[in-house]
C-alpha cells in the first residue's frame, strides 16, 4: 500500500510527499495521470523533514511536480497518481480522495529580451501571451535615452530564431536607431518599455556609446587579428607541450608511482587532520573470514589493521574451522596482544559467507569494513574513509585498490568511477574497501551462501535496492592492496569457475527482484556479464540523419537501416543541408517512394544544431536517434538495444554505442570530460574486440557523455533542455553540450558497447583542423570552457589519478605536485582532483599506533605490468 499526502495544489504545481507502507525506506515510484491520461513518471525523493519528524522512517520522501501548461486553460481535471504494482491511497487536509480536482488558468507574461547594440542599431524583441492562448507579437514600446523619452515603435519585426526558440509568433522583434542627438561617443542608457504597463523588457538598460563608421571597421579588424593570435597561440602551446618530455608515470610503471603515492597520501591526512573532519569517534567493526591463509601473509594483514591511524577499531576474526592449531596459535595471541582483536572460531566450515555473517553478528561498530585475509590495509584507509562518510553522508562508500604480489610489487590499480550502478550490473567493478554504516546493513542483511564466489556482488546489488544512489560514495583513493596468490581469483579466475556462475544467478535474482525481464550471460568464461534486456515495449523513434551531398554515402547508411533493423516502430527523416548535385535531387525523387523515410530541405550554411533541431521540432515520437550518414549499422537488433536500455531506467535519457574506424578499431566508447581541453573519446585506437583499461571497453555504463554520430535521446529530455545549442556550438561539441544539460536536469547518459557500428568520422563535414575552420572550433572549444568551468576537469566517471593531457587511462597524475590546484578535503568530491598518490605498506607497526606504516621492501628488478581486469572479491 502506498499512502499520498497532497500539501499543495494550484498554478504552481503539486506539492506532497508519499511512503511505501511496507518499505518506507524506499523511494516511491509514481505515474501522473490528468483526465485519465499520463503525463508525468516520477521519484518522490524530495527531503521532507517535517515528515521524517513525524515518525516516517526516510527523509527523502517529497515531490513538487510542475502541472502541464495544457492543463492551466481554467477548465475543470482530475488528476491522480498510480503505481503498477501497489495500490494508492490519496489524502488532502485528511480527506481521502480519488483524485484531484484542479482547475487554473494562466496569466498573461511578457517575454523580452534586448540583444544589444550592432552596427548602430538597437534591436531585439517583445511577446505577450501565454502556452494556452499563444504567444503573440506585434507589442508597442516606448524608448528612452538617460530618462527622456526618444522614441515610440512596434515589435513586428521578423525573428524566426524567437519564434523557433519560443513557439511563439516570429513578428515580434524591434530595431531602433537612435536620432543624431542621442548618437554619442560616450556612454549613454537606452531604456525599453512594453506599453500600456510600461513593463520594462529584459537586458534593458542598455548602456552604449556610438562610433564612427572608420571606428567600427577598425575594432572588427584588431578583433579579427586578436582572434588569429589566439588560434596562433593555442596551437604553438600545444606543439610546445608535444616537444617537451613529459615527466610522470604511468599504468606501465605503476610500481614506482604507487611507492611515491603512499607516502604522499600520509602526509596529506597528517596535515589535513582536525577534529571536524570525522563526526564524533565512531567504532569501525573490521570484519575478517579465515580460512588456511598462508600465516605470513595472515600476520601481515592484521598487522595492517594494526597500524591504522584511527584507533577506535574493532577486528573481528571468523576462523571458518580452518582446524589448522598454528593459525589459531596466532589468532589467540593477537586477541591477548590486543583487546580490539576479537576472534571468532567456527565449529563448522560454512564457506565465506557464513563467516562473515558471524562477524557481522559479532560487529559492534558504527561502521563495517569488509577485509580479507591476507589482504592489506593502507594505514590511513580506516581514517580517510571516515571522513568521506563524514564528507559526503554517504551509508555505502568504496575505495580504489591494487594488487600486491609475492615479490612486494604493486601491480593492477583498480582506478574506478563514482557510483555506476549500470557498470556494477556487468561487472564487480566495487570490490575492495567497502564499508557500510551498520544500519544500512539492518536492511540490505548479510551475504547470502547461494551465493558464494559472488557473494561480493551479490550483497552490491541488494545494497543498490535499499540504498539511495545519491549515498553510495566513491573514494578514489587506493586505500586497499589485494594479495595476489595461487588460488585466489586475484591470481585466476579459472581457479573458481562456481564464482561466475553464482554471479550470472546474482545479476539474474537482483534483475527479477526490481521486475527487469533480462537473461544475463557470462563473458569471455569470466565473472563479467552481459544483460540481454527482453522488454516487450517498442516506443516510437524517429531517426534524423543530416546530408549534404555525400549521396552514396548517405544512400549506404539508409540501405544499412533499413536492411538490418527489425525493430517494428520507426521512421526516418533525413536532413538535405542545402546539397546541390544532381545525385542529390535524384536521391530525393526515390526516397519519396519509401513508405517510413522523409526528406527535410534546409538551405542554410551549416550548422549541425540548428538543422538537428529544425528536425525534431514538430516530431512527437517517443524518442530521437541522431545518427551521421556517415555510420553504417550491422545489427538487426540495434536499435532495441539502445530503447532497452532507456525503458530498463526511466531515468536514462540519453543512450550511446560503440563505433569503429573501417579498420575495426575503436573510435568512440564513450565521451571523458577535461581530454584535449573539453572532452575526448575513451579507448581510441583499442582493437574492437578488447576491453581497454580494467574492461571498461565490454560493458554497458553510465558516462558523462556520448556522441551524437549515434545518440538515443528521450524527446521530452531533449525538449526540456532546449535541444542542441545552434548560436554558440554550430559544429563542434554541442553533443557533448546536450549531455551536460541532460544530466544537469537529473537524467542520465548510458553507453553501450552491445550496440557497435562502423564509423566514417567526419566523412561530410571534414576535420576541424583545416584553416577555415579553426577559428570557429577555437570559439566553441572557448565556449565550452566558460559555460561548463570545473564540470569539464572532474568527471565522475574518469578516475583523477589519471591525466588529462597524455594518453587516457594511461598516463597518471604525479603524486603531490601542484595541490594548491585542488579544493581541501571538505570540498565537493565533483570539485577535486588527486593531490597525492599511495604509501608503503609495512609488516612491522611502530611502537605509538598512529605513526604505524607498514612496509614492504620492493624487488631489485623489476616486473612487466600484468593487463588489469575486474576481479571478484576472494572466497575462503
Amino acid at each position: 500500500m502506498i499512502v499520498c499526502q497532497i500539501d499543495e495544489f494550484s498554478v504552481n504545481g503539486i506539492r506532497g510527499w508519499a511512503i511505501d507502507t511496507e518499505d518506507p525506506s524506499q523511494p516511491v515510484f509514481l505515474h501522473a495521470l490528468a483526465d485519465g491520461q499520463e503525463f508525468l513518471q516520477f521519484y518522490c525523493t524530495d527531503l521532507r523533514e517535517d515528515v521524517y519528524a513525524s515518525g516516517i522512517q526516510s527523509k527523502n520522501t517529497g515531490f513538487h511536480i510542475v502541472v502541464p501548461h495544457s492543463l492551466l486553460d481554467g477548465k475543470n481535471h482530475n488528476i491522480t497518481f498510480k503505481n503498477r504494482l501497489k495500490q494508492i491511497e490519496i489524502y488532502s487536509q485528511n480527506q481521502k480522495l480519488e483524485h484531484i480536482p484542479f482547475s487554473a488558468k494562466l496569466p498573461t507574461e511578457t517575454r523580452s529580451f534586448v540583444d544589444g547594440l550592432k552596427q548602430g542599431v538597437l534591436s531585439g524583441w517583445v511577446v505577450c501571451g501565454n502556452d494556452i492562448e499563444g504567444w503573440k507579437g506585434d507589442q508597442q514600446l516606448l524608448v528612452t535615452c538617460n530618462g527622456q523619452k526618444v522614441g515610440q515603435l512596434e515589435a513586428n519585426r521578423y525573428r524566426g530564431d524567437v519564434g523557433k526558440a519560443l513557439s511563439c509568433d516570429p513578428y515580434c522583434g524591434f530595431q531602433f536607431s537612435p536620432p543624431d542627438l542621442y548618437r554619442k561617443p560616450y556612454e549613454q542608457e537606452f531604456r525599453f518599455y512594453v506599453l500600456p504597463d510600461m513593463i520594462e523588457v529584459a537586458n534593458s538598460p542598455c548602456l552604449t556609446s556610438f562610433v564612427t563608421d572608420a571606428h567600427e571597421s577598425l575594432i572588427i579588424d584588431v578583433i579579427d587579428q586578436i582572434d588569429a593570435l589566439h588560434v596562433e597561440l593555442t596551437r604553438l602551446r600545444r606543439q610546445v607541450r608535444e616537444i617537451l618530455p613529459q615527466p610522470g608515470f604511468t599504468i606501465a610503471d605503476y610500481h614506482s608511482w604507487a611507492t611515491a603515492y603512499f607516502p604522499t597520501l600520509r602526509k596529506y591526512v597528517d596535515r589535513t587532520r582536525d577534529a571536524s573532519s570525522i563526526t564524533g569517534n565512531p567504532l569501525v567493526s573490521i570484519v575478517c573470514p579465515v580460512w588456511n591463509p598462508d600465516l605470513t601473509d595472515f600476520t601481515a594483514a592484521i598487522k595492517s589493521v594494526l597500524a591504522q591511524t584511527w584507533q577506535n577499531w574493532e577486528l573481528i576474526l571468523v576462523d571458518d574451522c580452518s582446524k589448522n592449531a598454528e593459525l589459531r596459535a596466532v589468532i589467540e595471541n593477537f586477541a591477548k596482544a590486543d583487546a580490539r582483536i576479537k576472534p571468532i572460531f567456527q565449529e563448522e566450515n560454512g564457506g565465506i559467507s557464513i563467516a562473515t555473517n558471524a562477524g557481522l553478528a559479532a560487529a559492534k561498530g558504527e561502521w563495517i569494513a569488509f577485509f580479507d585475509h591476507d589482504d592489506l590495509l593502507a594505514d590511513v584507509a580506516v581514517e580517510y574513509m571516515l571522513r568521506e562518510a563524514t564528507r559526503s553522508h554517504a551509508d555505502l562508500i568504496y575505495s580504489d585498490e591494487d594488487k600486491i604480489d609475492a615479490s612486494g610489487y604493486y601491480r593492477e590499480p583498480a582506478f574506478k568511477t563514482d557510483w555506476n550502478y549500470r557498470l556494477l550490473l556487468g561487472v564487480n567493478y566495487v570490490c575492495h574497501f567497502v564499508m557500510i554504516r551498520q544500519s544500512a546493513i539492518q536492511n540490505v542483511g548479510g551475504l547470502n551462501k547461494e551465493y558464494d564466489g559472488a557473494q561480493d556482488h551479490d550483497f552490491l546489488l541488494r545494497a543498490s535496492e535499499h540504498i539511495p544512489a545519491s549515498k553510495i560514495h566513491h573514494v578514489p583513493e587506493i586505500l586497499y592492496h589485494w594479495r595476489i596468490t595461487a588460488n585466489s581469483t586475484a591470481s585466476d579466475i579459472g581457479n573458481k569457475r562456481y564464482a561466475i556462475d553464482a554471479g550470472i544467478n546474482a545479476v539474474n535474482d537482483h534483475l527479477a527482484r526490481r521486475g527487469l525481464p533480462a537473461k544475463v550471460d557470462s563473458q569471455l568464461g569470466m565473472t563479467l556479464y552481459t544483460v540481454n534486456w527482453e522488454f516487450n515495449q517498442s516506443p516510437s523513434v524517429t531517426i534524423i540523419i543530416p546530408y549534404k551531398d555525400e549521396i552514396a554515402t548517405t544512400a549506404r547508411c539508409l540501405d544499412a537501416i533499413q536492411k538490418y533493423t527489425r525493430y517494428p516502430n520507426y521512421k526516418v527523416i533525413l536532413i538535405n543541408n542545402w546539397s546541390i548535385t544532381k545525385e542529390a535531387e535524384d536521391f530525393a525523387k526515390q526516397i519519396d517512394t519509401l513508405p517510413n523515410v522523409k526528406i527535410l530541405t534546409i538551405k542554410e550554411p551549416f550548422n549541425y544544431s540548428r538543422i538537428n533541431n529544425l528536425a525534431a521540432k514538430d516530431e512527437t515520437s517517443d524518442f530521437f536517434l541522431f545518427l551521421n550518414n556517415d555510420v553504417f549499422v550491422e545489427q538487426e537488433n540495434w536499435l532495441e538495444i539502445l530503447v532497452n536500455e532507456a525503458l530498463a531506467d526511466p531515468m536514462v535519457a540519453i543512450v550511446g554505442g560503440k563505433f569503429v574506424y573501417p579498420n575495426q578499431t575503436v573510435q568512440h566508447a564513450g565521451v571523458l570530460l577535461g581530454i584535449g581541453d573539453v572532452a575526448g573519446h575513451a579507448h581510441v585506437g583499442i582493437p574492437r574486440n578488447e576491453g581497454g583499461y580494467a574492461g571498461r571497453a565490454y560493458f554497458p555504463q553510465e558516462i558523462s557523455a556520448v556522441t551524437a554520430a549515434g545518440m538515443l535521446i528521450r524527446r521530452q529530455a531533449f525538449e526540456l533542455v532546449g535541444g542542441f545549442d545552434e548560436e554558440h556550438l554550430k559544429v563542434a561539441f554541442n553533443d557533448i553540450d546536450l549531455c551536460l544539460k541532460v544530466r544537469d536536469a537529473g537524467y542520465k547518459v548510458i553507453w553501450t558497447p552491445d550496440f557497435c557500428a562502423e564509423h566514417h568520422e567526419s566523412l561530410s563535414r571534414g576535420s576541424d583542423d583545416r584553416p577555415s575552420t579553426e577559428r570557429r572550433f577555437f570559439h566553441e572549444t572557448q565556449f565550452m570552457i566558460e559555460k561548463w568551468g570545473n564540470t569539464l576537469r572532474t568527471d565522475p566517471f574518469y578516475n583523477p589519478h589519471f591525466t588529462l593531457d597524455r594518453q587516457v587511462f594511461f598516463d597518471l597524475t604525479i603524486p603531490g605536485v601542484d595541490e594548491t590546484r585542488y579544493p581541501p578535503l571538505a570540498s565537493s568530491r565533483k570539485n577535486i582532483r588527486p593531490l597525492w598518490s599511495s604509501q608503503t605498506l609495512a609488516t612491522e607497526p611502530k611502537k605509538a599506533p598512529e605513526k604505524h606504516v607498514v612496509k614492504v621492501t620492493p624487488p631489485k628488478t623489476r616486473q612487466k605490468k600484468a593487463p588489469a581486469s575486474p576481479k571478484s572479491r576472494r572466497t575462503t
